[in-house]
């Protein structure tokens, strides 16, 4: 059986904790923030954890992230 290759696309935006979970940033703070409030773009500024099902399809894309050997 061939070797699982890595998502690269998904290993540029997504960050693993100590502890195996995947750590991503929020999207829309790029641009067109004038529109956007204070207290918006502050949340946005915050990364947040990839949870449940979505945490499963990524790690899966990821082999050699997040596991224990």
């Amino acid at each position: 059986m061939p070797k699982m290759k890595t998502k690269r696309s998904l290993a540029k935006r997504v960050k693993v904790t100590g502890r195996g979970k995947l750590k991503r940033y929020k999207s829309g703070h790029s641009h067109l923030l004038e529109s956007k409030s204070k207290p918006r773009k502050r949340k946005l500024r915050q990364s947040t954890i990839i949870e449940g099902r979505n945490e499963r399809r990524m790690k899966r894309l990821l082999p050699k992230v997040g596991r224990s050997k």
